[in-house]
C-alpha cells in the first residue's frame, strides 16, 4: 500500500507541474494562507478540499469532533503561530454532521482515550438537553449538538490570550463557525462570527470596582 500511495503521489506531482511548471516553486518560497482552520480528523473533510482552496491557502489545525481545549497546548500552538507569525485575519472552527466524535460522545459505551477527550461535547449535551429534544430522531440531535460544538469552539477561540492580545493591539482577527454536510458536500454558515470589538471576558477596572 505504501508503493501505491508512494505512486500516486509521482503522479500527482507530475499533473501538477504539467499544468502549472511553477506551482511548488510559488509554494515553497512563501507560506501565506489567509485562513486558519480548526477541524475535525475525519478523513471525508479535508480543509483546502472541501474550501475549493489551494494548500498554501489555508493553515490547519485537526483533531477528533473539532473540539477547542483551553489547555491543548498543540491547539493553542497553531493558533499562536497562525496570528502572531502568520497574521491570519480569518479563523474558522468547522465541524461536519454525521460527525463520529459526536457519536461516540452521545453512547453509553467506552471509547478510551477518547472519552476523555469528547468530554465538552458531552458537558454541551448537559446544558442544551431542551434544545436538543426538539429534534426528531438521534441524528438530528447529534447534528444539532455538532452545530452546538462548533459555536462553542468560536467562543472558545475568542477567549484564549493569543485572540485577546491581538484583539488589543488592534488586530483585524475574526473567528467564524461552519459546518459541513457529507451527504451534499455544502459548508454552512453558522452565523455565531465574532470580531474585535464584539467579545470580551472579565471585567474592566471601572466595573470591578463598583
Amino acid at each position: 500500500m505504501l508503493n501505491d500511495l508512494l505512486a500516486r503521489n509521482r503522479d500527482w506531482s507530475a499533473k501538477r507541474q504539467s499544468k502549472e511548471p511553477d506551482y511548488f516553486t510559488r509554494l515553497a518560497a512563501l507560506q501565506a494562507p489567509e485562513y486558519f482552520w480548526i477541524g475535525c480528523s475525519d478523513s471525508r473533510v479535508p480543509a483546502n478540499v472541501v474550501a475549493g482552496l489551494d494548500p498554501g491557502e489555508v493553515f490547519v489545525h485537526r483533531n477528533v469532533a473539532n473540539i477547542v481545549h483551553s489547555a491543548d497546548v498543540n491547539f493553542l500552538s497553531a493558533l499562536e503561530f497562525a496570528v502572531e507569525a502568520l497574521k491570519v485575519r480569518e479563523i474558522i472552527v468547522c465541524g461536519h454532521y454525521g460527525c463520529g466524535g459526536v457519536k461516540a460522545a452521545t453512547e453509553d459505551l467506552p471509547h478510551g482515550l477518547a472519552d476523555h477527550w469528547l468530554e465538552p461535547i458531552r458537558r454541551l449535551a448537559r446544558s442544551y438537553a431542551v434544545d436538543l429534544g426538539r429534534e426528531p430522531d438521534m441524528e438530528g440531535r447529534r447534528d444539532r449538538l455538532a452545530e452546538l460544538n462548533v459555536v462553542e469552539g468560536v467562543r472558545r477561540v475568542c477567549e484564549t490570550p493569543i485572540v485577546q492580545r491581538a484583539w488589543r493591539r488592534s488586530a483585524d482577527v475574526r473567528v467564524h463557525g461552519l459546518i459541513y454536510g457529507l451527504k451534499d458536500g455544502r459548508l454552512r454558515d453558522l452565523n455565531c462570527s465574532i470580531g474585535p470589538g464584539h467579545f470580551r471576558t472579565g471585567f474592566s477596572k471601572q466595573e470591578a470596582a463598583q
